[in-house]
């Protein structure tokens, strides 16, 4: 089977195999059946369907636009004809089309092998994309509408004003955490709707996953934006301000079970908290107990059972993160069948954890995982107050680097009569020294704290006002005062002994309190105070995320 020749065009001798002649061969180009099927057509292959085929290369000049392609129609755009140009001896096009067939874009129009290089990334400029807007669909169906709002919207939202009064943690961490302020009550935490913030390895707020600015940890931070005074009266009434506010009645009591011994003053705590667990009136306590790896280091601590409360007495004087641990999924396995929305729970904390409890429980947002133990808290106990310690600076500088001390052979500490005492194991006093001598390793923001009695709390329970042996006990609301009534059979007990030492502590607690606080005292302002405002009084970085 043979074509005619002529001038461009001659015989192959064998069919879809192209000639390796001599150069006077290279003005033929051959293309190639498509595999396995036919040029045009749906009919069985015929023997002219073998015939190799033949195309011609346009000469130099030429105008012979019915034998050769257009300018528009030309691969490398020079309205040559050659469809990728047969002569390149490069090229990294895709395979070229002939006749409806294909030839790879490495071998030449004669069948030869030719090098393939890619063509070098562009150097200086972005990569060529497409004009197009960004919001137009491709390939929609013909007739289907695409509910779906346009690019304009992105370009509108982009366009919003953040609002005056939206704080990010950044803010609270610029104003309360890295000015050292931060008093590790952990409000911040149960705060949060989103769970983003966590405790860092020094124990205090950080963020671990992104903030939404919600504000919510600002709003109820104790040192931030809550305005803590306000809160007394929200939850106490006017008389809760002035003095040692105006409790329904007050007492010196101990216990007289042998467990008191090593209890802190009358062991009045414990033994509430077991009468309110007995009772039925709660499911547990939320409770300090020492950390497993570092001697006097508290850690908080759900107890369940009268012997984890008796084995968990006494006092610590470093901060727990008490609402930074109200997630109750922790404490699944102490609570076996319990529903967590039905959970009643005791806290007992310092006055500035329960400020931030109470803050939390007025108001009906959800707080993600922390939901269920703000809601369960029913009963507050506060511990008196002036101050609080950071666990390093007073365990490890104070006491042991100091002192000598080793923290191992510590058997119990108080805070009595303005001096730091330290017990040994067996019950001797290794030291007594003024607490102001301590004054390095306690937290900056204890400075700024009132509340030494605790205005926010059902129960108040402390040894100043008593005797030795003796707990002060404040009954400050009727849930107070019901835990009290329990209590109390199993007591010995008697009128306060000196309320004036109480107020006497209450009111210098102020003063220095006044002394330290940057803000106007005001239990008449807004309960939340906000962040532009906090700023300026304490001079600190108004915007911290636009300064990074």
């Amino acid at each position: 089977m043979t074509t005619e020749n002529t001038e461009n065009e001659r015989e192959q001798p064998l069919p879809h195999v192209p000639d390796t002649g001599g150069d006077e061969r290279r003005d033929v180009d051959v293309g190639y059946l498509p595999v396995g099927g036919h040029r045009s057509g749906s009919g069985p292959r015929t023997d002219s369907d073998l015939n190799p085929i033949t195309y011609r290369r346009r000469s130099e000049g030429s105008d012979d636009k019915d034998a050769h392609q257009t300018n528009e129609e030309c691969r490398c755009g020079s309205g040559c004809g050659c469809d990728g140009g047969p002569d390149r001896e490069t090229t990294n096009a895709s395979p070229v089309s002939v006749d409806g067939g294909t030839r790879p874009s490495n071998v030449d129009s004669e069948g030869n092998l030719t090098t393939f290089e890619f063509t070098p990334p562009s150097e200086g400029k972005s990569q060529d994309v497409s004009e197009e807007r960004p919001d137009r669909r491709v390939q929609v169906p013909e007739g289907v509408d695409l509910d779906t709002p346009d690019y304009s919207i992105r370009g509108e939202m982009n366009d919003i004003d953040e609002p005056d009064n939206k704080t990010w943690f950044m803010e609270l961490d610029a104003a309360v955490i890295d000015e050292g302020r931060c008093i590790q009550c952990g409000t911040c935490v149960a705060s949060c709707p989103s769970d983003s913030i966590g405790l860092g390895d020094d124990g205090l707020p950080k963020l671990v996953k992104m903030c939404t600015g919600c504000s919510l940890c600002w709003d109820f931070c104790p040192r931030g934006g809550l305005r803590y005074e306000r809160q007394w009266k929200i939850t106490g009434g006017d008389d809760n301000v002035n003095g040692a506010g105006d409790p329904i009645t007050e007492f010196s009591a101990k216990v007289e079970e042998a467990w008191r011994e090593n209890a802190q003053d009358g062991g009045l705590v414990t033994s509430v908290l077991i009468h309110l667990l007995e009772a039925g009136e709660i499911d547990g306590a939320i409770i300090a107990t020492e950390s497993a790896d570092e001697p006097w280091k508290a850690e908080s601590f759900l107890a369940t059972t009268p012997e984890e409360l008796i084995e968990n007495a006494g006092s610590f004087y470093n901060q727990t993160m008490a609402l930074g641990n109200l997630n109750v999924d922790q404490w699944a396995e102490k609570l076996p069948e319990k529903d967590p929305e039905a959970l009643s729970l005791a806290l007992v904390g310092t006055p500035c954890e329960i400020e931030g409890i109470r803050a939390l429980q007025d108001f009906a947002w959800d707080y993600a995982s922390q939901e269920d133990g703000i809601r369960a808290i029913d009963y507050t106990i506060a511990l008196m107050c002036t101050k609080n310690f950071n666990y390093e600076r007073l365990i490890g500088e104070q006491l042991e680097a100091k002192r000598g001390i080793d923290p191992d052979d510590i058997g119990k500490m108080d805070v009595l009569h303005g001096d730091m005492l330290v017990y040994d194991r067996d019950g001797e006093m290794i030291l007594q020294e003024d607490i102001e001598a301590f004054h390095g390793a306690a937290l900056k923001g204890c400075d700024e704290c009132a509340d030494f009695t605790g205005y926010c709390a059902d129960l108040t329970v402390g040894s100043v006002g008593s005797g030795d042996e003796y707990s002060s006990v404040i009954v400050r609301t009727e849930q107070g005062l019901k835990a009290w009534e329990l209590t109390e059979p199993d007591l010995d007990y008697h009128d306060l002994e000196d309320r004036s030492a109480i107020g006497r502590l209450q009111s210098w607690d102020k003063k220095k309190a006044f002394e330290s606080l940057q803000r106007p005292f005001d239990p008449d302002a807004p309960r939340f105070i906000e962040y532009p405002e906090h700023a300026g009084q304490y001079d600190v970085v108004l915007n911290p995320h636009e300064s990074q």
